[in-house]
């Protein structure tokens, strides 16, 4: 009987993580796709340690006492990372949680394999795997949380032969598991997850900083399968249908992403655009001198303009600068100018980041609008302010076939009658090359911390107004 209810409750569970998906889908839903979420996950822990209980060894009390203990260890080390990790920390915080559900796979695959009997060769391939995928997820997201976090450069690692290095470990380990299977032991088992750490650090390194948007959502949809594995060797069926809906929506993000950057998966993951960020590179071509503006002249432009885009990138996160461009967006809306945003998908350093800095600074949710949507207002758009964008500005990436970011799509910012680029020097972006959007005789560049000018920008707003 208390099987069959907590098989029950795991059902509710499920069907409460697909609404959370679904909410998580829009903006205006978002909040109510966590919170299904949250209440899922807490029936599900609920669920699974009545289960453990029931089906523990040990006095129960003992059992409640571990479980009581390891709430408490992982709620307050939880509780204390989100309290002290800033917005535009989230993508390496993401990167490193994903390492945790990778680690907990090849723990799961290994206690799976030295507590039940050996005789089931679907069983051994359930461990195998699970070590496999979750080792390749453990070490590849650590490097890309060193990544993100500027621990390590951005710049893809280039081994020679470095593809045929992939493709050599993927051999060695169909040959470990068909050892594996043949004759199971601990040896086997062992080098496999050896190869296959090696592996995911090797595969992560090979990928520059410019499609990191992409790792981060590849190494979500790699943690799912590892907890869907992890799943099957548990026999516990809300891991297996939770896994496979984060494996299989990781896995759509990422074709979306990729599909935003006009790229193949196999192409990001067999090397990836993507230099150092922040180098001032020495372009072939002479695209001139740039023009500079300040602030007062920025406020000035917006106090005439009709039509206000904004394109929002990681430097905007950086400077935390969403909170003053909100403010500024509120004057100029109840000034009477038509202020809307745009979004690129792979702008910042997590697919929506900049969604989110901005619904935190309570922007509307309506006036957020993606690539796609806004690309064909640009051109009717009296002045566009570039914020910490750079890559998902560049119209190289339409007009120079030679460019490492050729044919990817990209916001038309050139198409209004002005562009402002606040930037804090003319270096370059994440996947390292220069952006002729700078030198355009439509284009003036805002120098300094965006932050600071933004606010430089709203108080000359307010003192204009105050002596009309």
């Amino acid at each position: 009987m208390l099987t069959s209810l907590v098989q029950a409750v795991y059902v509710i569970a499920a069907i409460l993580f697909v609404l959370s998906l679904a909410g998580l889908s829009r903006q205006d839903t978002a909040r109510r796709g966590n919170i299904l979420g949250m209440i899922g996950m807490g029936l599900a822990l609920v669920a699974t340690v009545v289960l453990g209980l029931k089906d523990s060894e040990r006095p129960v009390l003992v059992t409640g006492l571990l479980i009581a203990l390891v709430f408490v260890i992982g709620a307050s080390i939880g509780t204390w990372q989100a309290r002290r990790v800033e917005m535009t920390q989230m993508p390496e915080m993401i990167a490193m949680l994903h390492s945790f559900v990778g680690l907990a796979a090849v723990l799961v695959g290994f206690n799976s394999y030295l507590t039940e009997t050996h005789a089931d060769s679907v069983h051994l391939v359930e461990v195998f795997l699970g070590v496999l995928i979750g080792a390749v997820t453990f070490t590849g997201s650590i490097v890309a949380y060193l990544k993100l976090s500027a621990r390590i450069k951005s710049a893809p690692l280039k081994l020679p032969g470095r593809n045929w290095l992939n493709l050599g470990a993927l051999v060695v380990s169909a040959g470990l598991m068909a050892w594996f299977l043949a004759s199971p032991s601990l040896l086997p088992l062992v080098l496999l997850t050896v190869v296959s750490l090696a592996l995911g650090w090797h595969l992560v390194a090979s990928i520059g900083g410019g499609d990191m948007p992409v790792v981060v959502s590849m190494l979500n949809s790699y943690s799912g399968w590892a907890a869907a594995a992890a799943g099957f060797m548990l026999s516990n069926n809300l891991l297996i249908i939770t896994g496979a809906l984060v494996g299989s929506s990781g896995a759509i993000l990422s074709y979306i992403m990729c599909k935003a950057m006009n790229r193949s998966f196999i192409s990001v993951i067999l090397g990836g655009f993507g230099a150092e960020g922040g180098t001032v590179v020495a372009a072939d071509t002479d695209y001139g001198e740039h023009r500079e503006i300040q602030a007062a002249e920025v406020a000035e432009l917006l106090a005439d303009a009709r039509t206000v885009i904004i394109t929002p990138g990681y430097g905007m996160a950086v400077a935390k600068a969403q909170y003053p461009v909100a403010d500024l967006t509120a004057r100029l809306r109840a000034a009477g100018v038509d202020v809307k945003f745009g979004v690129h998908p792979v702008a910042g350093r997590l697919p929506g980041h900049m969604n989110v800095l901005l619904a935190e600074a309570k922007v509307p949710y309506d006036i957020v609008l993606e690539m796609d949507e806004i690309n064909d207002d640009f051109a009717s758009t009296d002045v566009v302010l570039v914020i910490g964008a750079n890559d998902t500005v560049n119209p190289a990436a339409l007009e120079d076939p030679t460019s490492p970011i050729a044919g990817m799509p990209v916001l038309e910012v050139w198409h209004a009658k002005q562009v402002i680029v606040f930037k804090r020097s003319m270096a370059t972006g994440y996947a390292g090359v220069q952006n002729p959007l700078f030198f355009r005789e439509n284009t003036s560049m805002l120098f300094g911390d965006a932050k600071d000018q933004v606010e430089k920008i709203v108080q000359a707003l307010a003192e204009a107004k105050a002596t009309v």
